[in-house]
């Protein structure tokens, strides 16, 4: 494709969404800015692309990092156009990408585990919510984490320009907000899925079935469950209506590891979750239905019954995941391992994100512009989609 039919076919890719920023000089350096992170290469900074591409780099700034345009309508349109283009059986997969910083005066940094590097490391983390189908997926919204530490300093809040109404919330709580926002947005879901992190709080799960939404969500080997009906409960009883109450029996929940370690090896199917260009992907699974027990507090009823999916590689020295949903009693493995690895489109989309688009060049500090650059990220990702 020559430089000029890419130019047309970005600027009617951008025709819709341009007017959702308001003044016609907005309009202007938003496309500026989506050219840039697409052509730009190495360090897709402002200043960068102010330079090579001929711009004012102080009223690009200003667009990303003052400007009172409406990063969320942008996303919201944005998502509900690229829904139309893709298929309707989907998950939204709930992730997190860490942003390695210097110094203390991004919004929202601070020493805390960072997922790429796979460390605690000075990094701000954004919560992703993206629309996955079994053959690709985009991003739908992101938000920046604020810690506490953030959350509770008035001048560091008024440095960023950290708006009033954003008070500190754990992850989960974060993730359900954004559900709950993409739920608005007439953008349809089969399926939550999320990683341990979203997964390991029985608030996070309890949250999704009030809504009426189905999951499949990592856990930790530690998390435990029963899988033989304690006494006065029978396991076997669908989870729907309301959850049972009363105290339990002696019989003690076991961790989830130890249920995998001790399933017989007819339980267990290897399975191809993907067709690679590298060869298929295969790994060996198991899936059986527990009931999950309510944190320390013997004397509560566990969650309803749900399955417990397991993954163990062939010659590995234990289980490599494990996962917690609320697929129907009928759900068949093939297609719980389906839900659970629709992650890895994820993943493959944040090193695209990263690599191609500059999703972690950002060095402005303020709330808003972080907001705004990964929004016009999203634009540029969805555009080479």
């Amino acid at each position: 494709m020559d430089e000029t039919t890419a130019r047309e076919r970005l600027a009617a890719f951008l025709q819709p969404l341009l007017p959702l920023l308001g003044r016609s000089e907005r309009h202007r350096w938003g496309a500026f800015y989506v050219h840039g992170l697409l052509h730009r290469p190495g360090r897709k900074t402002a200043a960068g692309m102010a330079e090579q591409h001929g711009g004012n780099e102080q009223a690009l700034q200003q667009f990303l990092s003052q400007s009172p345009w409406d990063g969320m309508a942008v996303r919201q349109a944005l998502a509900v156009r690229m829904v139309r283009e893709a298929g309707s059986r989907a998950a939204w997969v709930l992730g997190e990408t860490g942003f390695p910083k210097r110094g203390e005066h991004s919004v929202g940094v601070a020493r805390q585990y960072c997922g790429i590097l796979g460390k605690v490391v000075n990094c701000q983390i954004g919560l992703s919510l993206s629309y996955a189908t079994d053959t690709g997926c985009f991003p739908l919204d992101f938000q920046l984490y604020l810690p506490e530490s953030w959350a509770r300093d008035a001048a560091r809040r008024r440095r960023a320009r950290i708006p009033a109404d954003v008070k500190f919330q754990s992850k989960w709580q974060l993730g359900l907000e954004m559900i709950d926002r993409a739920g608005t947005w007439d953008v349809p879901v089969e399926v939550i899925v999320a990683g341990a992190g979203y997964g390991v709080p029985a608030q996070f799960r309890a949250a999704l079935r009030e809504r009426r939404l189905q999951y499949m969500v990592g856990i930790s080997g530690e998390v435990g469950v029963w899988d033989q009906p304690p006494v006065g409960g029978v396991l076997a009883c669908p989870g729907r209506g309301r959850p049972r109450t009363g105290a339990r029996s002696v019989l003690p929940p076991e961790e989830a590891l130890a249920v995998a370690t001790r399933l017989p090896a007819g339980d267990w199917r290897e399975l191809t979750w993907r067709e690679g260009r590298q060869g298929p992907r295969r790994s060996r699974f198991a899936a059986l239905r527990v009931e999950p027990a309510p944190g320390n507090d013997q004397g509560k009823a566990g969650e309803p019954v749900q399955w417990l999916l397991v993954e163990w590689p062939p010659g590995e020295p234990r289980p490599a995941g494990f996962w917690l949903s609320n697929l129907p009693e009928e759900t068949p493995l093939r297609e719980l391992v389906y839900w659970a690895k629709i992650r890895w489109w994820v993943e493959q989309n944040r090193r695209q994100l990263r690599d191609d688009i500059g999703l972690d060049y950002f060095e402005g500090r303020s709330w808003v512009g972080w907001h705004h650059h990964v929004t016009l990220a999203m634009v540029a990702f969805d555009f080479l989609v």
